[in-house]
């Protein structure tokens, strides 16, 4: 991936917006069919059902996938053969018989969870690093990815008056443009799906005029992005005084999203701000309502918390039910939550469960010497770095240490990888120091911030 990235930054911009563009073209013909316009509509129809229409749904979807996951896929039938020769007689139909699985169990043999009637050649292949740095590889067939994308189109687009065919504008992860460069643009084109997709690397003060501009010129119907950069966005939108632009909805995606955050990107764009929830295992979202309410998709995944506290927080377990051909049965996706209670109506009239709290990433912003404000880094950590575990701390202006817990082939070679990937999105006056250690230190509650700031002048993105 580092000498496609150094093929790709060496591009004039114009062939930049033309590789993401082909990406797009390749990404779309995944993600959406003939039959999109079906699925969304049966997913609109589904969120007044009654409780006990939706529990008959789940159970029946649960029932096909466990049974299929037993029997077909290698990790789960090998677990129950080995119960069965130790005398365990529970029954697999039940779901709270299944073990919890760990990242640790995916992440060592991702293979092992794929049904064998099916083959991954014929799939879209993925990797994440969810909230810990730690590589995962997915596969997902075709018609898993356009149930999930339908539901986006129902719930995270429809709830706010919007389609796919709207222009719209990403402030994301990838890195579209080198972290050195200086000077505009810093976004590409990906006109397959009609988006801008802006570097959420460059957010430096001086900088930000150049991202207004090229929104006012794009005049995307909507933006999507993550928390922290679109509150730092926001801010400076609002510090410079810089010409106004409404869009049509703001949604934050993949970090928590505090209310000094909304208050300050309602203000900026003068329109309503919503929070979504999601992964790319395809397990589990939200969305959230008009009312503010934070709805779950049951048609996505059954979601259980796990040893919940007296608030009734715990550990998020997730059972996807649209991926029959790589499932995840009682996943600890690594994030915690509430629930809000099964008798309370939403004033919108979905009928749709509610999540009452989500601790999702709550990972620190770094600043670079040139001012730039960095909310996320776990990007640098999808490919398969051969780590278990990584946490990037910075502990002063110009220095981040790098903390690697080794996975088996970890080698100096993926030492000097990785900190290629840092310099590309940190800069050159970044000091970069990584160390192998055995292990993470873990906070209060089990878990541990993958990007973490001890810079009393850098604001956390939580804050």
């Amino acid at each position: 991936m580092a000498s496609y990235l150094s093929v790709y930054h060496r591009l004039p911009p114009a062939l930049r917006s033309a590789a993401a563009t082909l990406r797009g073209y390749s990404l779309r013909r995944w993600r959406y069919g003939p039959e999109t316009d079906r699925l969304a509509a049966e997913a609109r129809e589904r969120e007044v059902w009654p409780a006990d229409k939706w529990q008959s749904w789940q159970e029946d979807q649960l029932a096909r996938l466990l049974h299929r996951a037993a029997t077909l896929v290698p990790f789960y039938r090998h677990l129950w053969q080995s119960r069965r020769r130790h005398g365990d007689a529970r029954s697999w139909e039940i779901l709270a018989h299944w073990p919890i699985l760990e990242k640790e169990a995916l992440r060592q043999n991702p293979a092992s969870f794929l049904a064998e009637d099916c083959k991954p050649s014929h799939m879209f292949r993925s990797q994440t690093s969810g909230s810990t740095g730690t590589p995962l590889q997915l596969w997902q067939s075709r018609a898993a990815l356009r149930a999930w994308y339908a539901l986006f189109e129902a719930r995270w687009r429809g709830w706010y008056g919007l389609t796919r065919h709207d222009r719209w504008a990403i402030l994301g992860g990838q890195l579209v443009t080198p972290a050195s460069q200086r000077t505009p643009p810093f976004w590409v084109h990906n006109r397959a799906l009609r988006q801008i997709y802006l570097s959420a690397f460059h957010l430096a003060p001086d900088l930000i005029p150049h991202y207004a501009r090229a929104l006012r010129e794009f005049q995307p119907k909507y933006l999507w992005g993550y928390s922290s950069s679109l509150h730092t966005l926001a801010q400076e939108y609002l510090r410079q005084r810089l010409p106004g632009l409404r869009f049509q909805a703001v949604l934050s995606n993949a970090e928590p999203l505090y209310e000094h955050q909304r208050e300050t990107i309602q203000e900026a764009f003068q329109c309503p701000v919503r929070e979504t929830y999601g992964m790319s295992e395809m397990a589990a979202a939200a969305s959230e309502c008009e009312h503010g309410g934070l709805h779950l998709w049951p048609d996505a995944g059954v979601l259980e918390i796990d040893e919940p506290d007296q608030n009734g927080t715990g550990d998020l377990l997730v059972t996807g039910l649209l991926n029959q051909d790589m499932p995840l049965i009682r996943y600890r996706i690594g994030d915690r939550g509430r629930l809000a209670p099964a008798a309370h109506l939403c004033p919108c009239g979905r009928s749709l469960p509610m999540l009452a709290a989500i601790e999702g990433r709550i990972d620190d912003v770094l600043i670079t010497p040139d001012g730039r404000r960095i909310g996320r880094l776990d990007p640098v950590f999808k490919a398969d770095l051969r780590i278990r575990e990584a946490q990037i701390v910075q502990h002063e202006p110009d220095r981040v240490e790098v903390l690697v817990v080794p996975g088996a082939g970890f080698s100096p070679e993926s030492s000097r990888d990785l900190r290629s990937r840092l310099v590309a999105r940190l800069g050159q006056q970044m000091r970069i120091e990584i160390h192998e250690v055995a292990g993470i230190p873990r906070g209060a509650n089990g878990k541990f911030r993958a990007v973490l700031s001890r810079i009393p002048a850098c604001p956390a993105a939580r804050v």
